[in-house]
C-alpha cells in the first residue's frame, strides 16, 4: 500500500491529507479556498490518485499560510508514500492544452528539491484566490515531497485556463513519474538511490 497520511497543526494552520498513489482519483478535498479546492481535485482527478484533504487556517489574514501549508503537509505525504521508491519510473512529463493555453510539468521524483516556474498570470486573483499562490504552492509540495519539478505555460490568456492546464499537466505527469514498471530493478539511478 503506497500511501501517507499526514497531519500538522501551526498557529496558522491545521492540515490533514491522505493519499494513496494507486487510487482511482477518488477525492475529499477542503481547504475553505473554492478555486484551490478545485484545483486540488482536477490533481488528483488527472493523476488518478485517491486525496483527502482538510485544511483549516487564518483565511481572515490571507490564503498564504494555508496553500503554503497544503503544499508542506502533501509533499511530506507524497514522501512517505513513495517509501524506497524502487521499481517507480521516476520521471513523468505531460503538456495540457486549456483552450487558448499550453502548460508543460516534468516531475524527477530524484530526492532532490528543486522548482522551476514560469508562468504569467495576466489577472492577480482567480476566485478569491491570489495567483502568485500557485508558485508558492508548488514551491512547498517539491521541497517537502524531495521532487525537482519544472512548470511552464507555454502561452494563454486567460489566468484560469492557464493554473487549471498547470494542475491537470502535474497530475498526468505525477502520476508517469510514480507508476510501477517491475522491468527496473531496484530504483531508477546508477547510485542505487534515490
Amino acid at each position: 500500500m503506497r500511501v501517507g497520511k499526514i497531519s500538522r497543526q501551526t498557529l496558522e494552520t491545521d492540515i490533514q491529507i491522505k493519499i494513496d498513489l494507486d487510487g482511482s482519483g477518488e477525492n475529499h478535498v477542503n481547504t475553505g479556498i473554492g478555486f484551490f479546492n478545485h484545483m486540488l481535485s482536477l490533481a488528483a482527478k488527472h493523476g488518478t490518485v485517491d486525496l483527502d484533504v482538510l485544511a483549516k487556517g487564518d483565511l481572515d489574514v490571507d490564503f498564504h499560510h494555508t496553500v503554503e501549508d497544503t503544499g508542506i503537509v502533501l509533499g511530506k505525504c507524497i514522501e512517505n508514500a513513495l517509501g524506497n521508491k524502487r521499481n517507480i519510473k521516476r520521471y513523468g512529463t505531460f503538456f495540457v492544452p486549456m483552450d487558448e493555453s499550453l502548460s508543460m510539468v516534468c516531475v524527477d521524483l530524484s530526492g532532490r528539491p528543486y522548482l522551476v516556474f514560469d508562468a504569467d498570470f495576466p489577472a492577480e486573483k482567480v476566485g478569491q484566490m491570489d495567483t502568485e499562490l500557485v508558485e508558492e504552492f508548488f514551491r512547498a509540495l517539491a521541497f517537502n515531497a524531495d521532487m525537482t519539478l519544472h512548470v511552464k505555460v507555454l502561452y494563454g490568456r486567460n489566468t484560469h485556463h492557464m493554473i487549471e492546464g498547470i494542475f491537470k499537466a502535474f497530475g498526468h505527469a505525477f502520476r508517469e513519474a510514480v507508476t510501477v514498471d517491475r522491468s527496473i530493478k531496484g530504483v531508477m539511478s546508477t547510485k542505487g538511490s534515490l
